[in-house]
């Protein structure tokens, strides 16, 4: 029981620190690593059946119902995670960005064949769910600076956290990204740096409620229209990688409500053009030295969450 804990808290912590990073979704993470519907179904348990646990079998019976042997765990690694390295992934981001972007453009490409490899064949139809999940990964950060748009600070807060922390339980929507197309990333792991309570409560409101929402629906599809739905989840995950090509060029941006500057379309380049245009190293070993580190990590933690089912 203790090294499942260990292991359930060592999963959390790299979901959370996945989440920090922006272009990477802590559902890459809890799929690569064997817990993904296991955590959808655990999550969707939160609501008024909770009540009828606690009545039948009271505080045994909340534990079982809401599993929390599995969740706490990889809620601590999680939580863990995400307050230590708010501080390094900006570090990360700000120095190096090419080797962040290759690392965790190896792991999301890797991951896209695992979630391929999940399902029980193929079939001609599913590629309807996989052009849709395509369009959809790279139509979102389009429209979240819509989000701005509702006016009221608090709702706009909220807001993002529902749709953050939805993005988390999708595998290749990066929850930290869809923020930093808001042009919210700057301020919730600000807040989240300096335990600034007031955005903490209103932020984690929102997630919550998006929580309830979602597991709710992914929970349906996956137990009625599991292949599909996985072939939705890959289309997410290849819609997702071109954010994280590390030779690109910004096109077009817009100034947030902070002054922060909002991406919204990119050039991708091969190295030796990103070098001309920028007159900087475009660090191919390292980066390309990276990608393998990501894929090699992926087939790793595959491997071992295939051992332990």
């Amino acid at each position: 029981m203790k090294r499942r804990s260990l292991g359930l808290f060592l999963k959390g912590a790299g979901m959370g620190a996945a989440d920090a990073v922006p272009g990477v979704s802590g559902g890459t993470i809890a799929f690569i690593t064997g817990i993904y519907e296991e955590l959808i179904n655990t999550i969707k348990q939160f609501g008024p059946s909770v009540l009828v646990a606690w009545q039948n079998k009271g505080v045994a019976g909340v534990s079982q119902h809401l599993n929390l042997a599995f969740l706490i765990p990889l809620l601590l690694g999680v939580a863990v995670s995400l307050v230590s390295v708010a501080h390094l992934a900006l570090w990360l981001m700000e120095v190096y960005p090419l080797l962040l972007d290759g690392f965790f453009f190896g792991l999301v490409a890797a991951s896209a064949l695992v979630v391929g490899k999940a399902g029980h064949g193929w079939k001609i139809w599913y590629l309807f769910p996989l052009a849709v999940g395509l369009l959809l990964a790279q139509a979102l950060p389009g429209m979240m600076p819509l989000v701005l748009l509702v006016g009221n600070e608090a709702l706009v807060v909220m807001l993002a956290g529902a749709i953050a922390i939805s993005a988390m339980l999708l595998p290749g929507v990066s929850g930290s990204f869809l923020l930093l197309t808001m042009g919210l990333y700057g301020t919730i792991m600000g807040a989240i740096r300096s335990f600034d309570i007031g955005i903490i409560v209103l932020f984690g409101m929102g997630c919550v409620i998006g929580l309830a929402l979602f597991s709710r629906l992914l929970s349906w599809l996956l137990r009625r229209h599991h292949d599909s739905t996985l072939q939705l989840l890959l289309g997410f995950i290849v819609g997702s990688l071109p954010v994280l090509w590390p030779w690109r060029e910004l096109l077009r941006y817009q100034i947030g409500p902070e002054g922060q500057m909002i991406p919204l379309a990119y050039r991708y380049l091969l190295p030796n053009d990103y070098a001309v245009l920028t007159g900087a190293s475009a660090q191919v070993a390292g980066v390309v030295a990276l990608m393998a580190g990501g894929v090699l990590l992926v087939v790793l933690l595959n491997r071992h969450a295939a051992s332990t089912v």
